[in-house]
């Protein structure tokens, strides 16, 4: 950590002064380098060594990444950079550059490690993740001037690790189609079903009310904020790396949305936040560029959504203690961030506003007890108290308020739901199937009169349709009854219903026209009958398993204990107080 904070304050005294250490005269003249040297000693915490050592480490990834790009964009052949385990009696590990082409595998590459640097059991490491030795490298995103890390391994060692990343990486993968899979089935339901045996999703409000929202938005908002909670649950058991790939997925479902939605609730800055927090969890500082954006955007999201001083937050739901969690590691992240840019001081002030939150979101147990005796969990209790900033009476009285705003919304969600079906049902009743009429009632946005004017719409649309198909098949000669039937068998489908008669001589096959019965009630289901209901039953698995991540408490996302920040706090205090008493 302190060697790239080195980096990243001499490149941005040499980007000052305009120095480019890759030309002349600083290539051929050492006494130049000397010189440079010696006058960034007198504005930095460090050491007249330490600053050519930099200087020259700098001056020569320059010169080979410009070459190595040149040299990539020409042949294909990439420049990697290796960094080795310490020899004995060194005091860090050493970098070394191999030039190879992308499309060889990773097993391809240790060969040759073992050959040039004489290693015999080892894995690669690229960011933070395991090397699969069958693949090529470019399908596992190595690139030209990548870092990869070579880690000794005992032989036994390497052959457990690599079945166990191989294992880790399948049940990762089976899990992110398993998420993706049962809150597509989510997504597609509309509420035709009865909720007490079919699941159904909708989108809320901070107050829990139903947002009207486009189909199309609503499917790709149930999926991001599905593996967005997916993501979350993996982060509270410490599973960076696969909380990581649900994150991506949510990211990628979220920039699918158009909707104003996005710019009036915090559900996208908090998936920024998650994502910059699993990367320094995995010390992924590759990711930098990304991070810094990623906050930025967070930080902007934030001020739309909560207001300047969280005014707006204040309005919707009377208090704002709650939402300072996510300032204290927005600000913790943009202090690591600052550190490794180069920027000390904006570091010690990030983290000073960061000492500052803290004070007032750490908790008192006595207090946590008071709320709990009363009946009220930990989580409760946990974020009462934040809300209130501490005050035991006013958080019992929002928790309980709380609670029967929930109780009251559940309720009128159930009466809801149950007109709902009662409606479907009137519709039913009148002639027109399960699904038309659930259509039809959302897009009247649940006006039975409209929804019953819709059906009979495209029911009179649907019966033009067949009589226009029939007159062109009576044209061709065929028999109304036969024509009529054949359009009815194939859903009204002239072109099939053409190609019926004609491989049939102008007929339609009896068994087509009068499908027997079971000769008696237990004969076995057919095939596809198995096959449609094995595949129900895992929907229904998928449903279930999904569901357990979404958590029962709205505000669940600021319910953090805070020890995982106070230990990254206590690091950069450390590095930093270490960086001041060396300078001084």
């Amino acid at each position: 950590m302190e060697e790239k904070h080195m980096q990243s304050v001499l490149i941005s005294l040499l980007r000052q002064d305009k120095v480019q250490l890759w030309t002349e005269p600083f290539v051929s003249d050492q006494q130049k380098i000397l010189e440079l040297a010696q006058k960034y000693v007198s504005v930095t915490e460090f050491s007249l060594e330490e600053v050519i050592s930099t200087l020259e480490s700098i001056r020569a990834d320059t010169s080979r990444k410009d070459e190595g790009n040149k040299e990539f964009k020409e042949t294909s052949v990439a420049s990697l950079e290796l960094h080795l385990p310490k020899r004995e009696g060194e005091n860090r590990k050493r970098k070394v550059h191999l030039k190879l082409k992308l499309d060889i595998t990773a097993k391809e590459l240790k060969k040759r490690i073992r050959e040039e640097h004489g290693l015999e059991h080892f894995n690669l490491i690229l960011t933070g993740r395991l090397l699969s030795p069958g693949k090529r490298l470019d399908e596992q995103n190595v690139k030209n001037n990548s870092k990869v890390m070579v880690l000794v391994v005992s032989s036994e060692q390497e052959k457990t690790e690599m079945l166990e990343e191989e294992e880790k990486k399948r049940q990762q993968e089976e899990g992110l189609q398993r998420t993706q899979k049962g809150f597509q089935i989510l997504s597609e339901r509309d509420g035709s079903e009865d909720p007490s045996t079919t699941p159904f999703l909708e989108i809320a409000d901070q107050k829990g009310n139903p947002l009207q929202i486009p189909d199309s938005e609503r499917k790709a908002l149930i999926l991001a904020m599905g593996f967005h909670e997916k993501g979350r649950a993996l982060m509270k058991k410490r599973n960076h790396s696969a909380a990581l790939s649900h994150l991506a997925q949510a990211d990628e479902q979220f920039n699918k949305c158009n909707s104003a939605l996005l710019k009036t609730v915090d559900n996208y800055a908090v998936l920024q936040l998650d994502v910059v927090w699993c990367y320094q969890a995995l010390q992924q500082l590759d990711f930098l560029n990304d991070a810094r954006q990623r906050l930025e955007r967070a930080e902007d999201c934030f001020k739309r959504c909560y207001g300047e001083q969280q005014s707006r937050l204040q309005q919707i739901k009377g208090h704002t203690g709650g939402e300072d969690v996510l300032f204290l590691r927005l600000y913790l992240l943009q202090s690591l961030l600052a550190y490794h840019d180069g920027n000390k001081n904006q570091a010690l002030n990030k983290l000073r506003n960061v000492d500052e939150l803290y004070g007032q979101l750490r908790l008192d147990p006595e207090k946590m007890l008071q709320l709990m005796a009363l009946g009220f969990s930990e989580q409760e209790a946990r974020l009462g108290l934040r809300a209130c900033r501490g005050d035991v009476e006013e958080a019992e009285r929002l928790i309980s308020q709380r609670k029967k705003e929930k109780k009251e919304l559940k309720e009128r969600e159930r009466e809801k739901r149950q007109r709902r079906l009662q409606d479907i049902n009137t519709l039913v009743e009148l002639g027109f199937s399960k699904r038309d009429a659930a259509r039809a009632l959302h897009q009247s946005r649940g006006d039975v009169d409209k929804a019953y004017g819709v059906l009979l719409d495209s029911a009179e649309a649907q019966r033009s349709d067949r009589s226009t198909n029939l007159d062109q098949l009576l044209a061709l000669g065929f028999e109304r009854d036969m024509a009529d039937s054949a359009l009815r068998i194939m859903g009204d489908d002239l072109a099939q219903a053409t190609q019926m008669l004609l491989d049939n001589l102008g007929k339609v096959p009896p068994e087509l026209l009068s499908p027997s019965p079971p000769s008696s009630s237990s004969e076995e289901p057919s095939t596809s009958d198995s096959a449609a209901s094995g595949s129900s039953r895992l929907d229904q698995e998928l449903v279930n398993e999904v569901l357990e991540d979404i958590p029962r408490h709205e505000e669940d996302y600021l319910d953090v204990t805070l020890d995982e920040e106070k230990q990254l706090m206590e690091q950069i205090r450390s590095i930093l107080e270490k960086q001041s008493s060396s300078s001084g």
